[in-house]
């Protein structure tokens, strides 16, 4: 049988790993990435981690923060023990491994995965905070959360209420690129509009491991670390443009990666 074009272009795009796909319209994209331009939190930031990967900026507004979960546990686990040290108990979990990759008192290890269902091997993120902290507590809480593209998930199966609860959320974003993709567009832009509904971007560091994709005026790095901060933290609306940070770090040795102009306003009342 004689294949059309269509689907000689499908079979090779599949030899590479690759799939056709409805493209994400543009200005859809465009608007998702104007709703995350960074605003200005009202105190200063500080590196929390190591100096390359693994270490995050977040506001100095930890202050009565007595507790951080972590879902995500890899070789690295500078930023859970500087949490540690400032007298939070870091709450960790990932099945891939048996524990962290060092110790600390205030640490507690699930060997579970954080997902959108709690079953054997996966726990929600709302199960999770109410298996580990009493009933009576209500207090603010500080999640950073590195799972390899499950985040999306796991954004969209918690609960408005337990969010609000996170005063401050460090998220590494994954696939990006895949913003491009029409359906991957409609899941993970549907889970940062819901966290947006109750957190303010304040920081965008792009990964420069895997690199950035460009279409029509739009540049995404396809990994990005983003620090979040509720809204009712925010004294103001004023747009940050001092990027990169002077406690940003690269992640790895590889080339620079900047964040791309389309991530920030770069002028004071631009309303791009």
């Amino acid at each position: 049988m004689k294949l059309t074009v269509l689907q000689q272009a499908i079979r090779l795009l599949a030899y590479r790993r690759m799939f056709l796909t409805n493209l994400t319209p543009v200005d859809q994209v465009r608007t998702l990435i104007r709703q995350l331009h960074p605003l200005a939190p009202p105190t200063p930031f500080i590196r929390l981690g190591p100096a390359g990967d693994g270490g995050y900026l977040v506001p100095d507004d930890l202050a009565g923060i007595t507790t951080c979960f972590s879902p995500g546990v890899g070789g690295i686990a500078g930023f859970e023990h500087d949490c540690a040290n400032r007298g939070m108990t870091v709450f960790m979990a990932d099945a891939s491994v048996d524990g962290p990759p060092l110790h600390h008192p205030a640490f507690r290890f699930c060997k579970r995965f954080i997902g959108a269902l709690t079953d054997k091997q996966y726990l929600t993120l709302d199960d999770w905070v109410q298996q580990s902290l009493p009933a009576d507590d209500m207090g603010d809480l500080l999640l950073q959360m590195d799972i390899e593209g499950s985040e999306y998930e796991v954004l969209l199966a918690t609960p408005t209420n337990l969010l609000r609860r996170f005063r401050i959320i460090v998220i590494e974003f994954h696939y990006l690129d895949q913003l491009w993709n029409k359906f991957f567009f409609g899941v993970a832009g549907r889970a940062i509009v819901k966290l947006l509904q109750t957190h303010a971007c304040i920081h965008i560091h792009p990964n420069n491991q895997r690199g950035a994709i460009t279409l029509s005026d739009i540049t995404i790095p396809r990994t990005m670390e983003f620090t979040f901060l509720r809204r009712d933290r925010l004294t103001g609306e004023h747009y940050r443009r001092d990027f990169p940070h002077p406690l940003d770090q690269i992640n790895t040795a590889r080339g620079v990666l900047s964040l791309p102009k389309c991530w920030y306003r770069e002028e004071v009342g631009d309303r791009r």
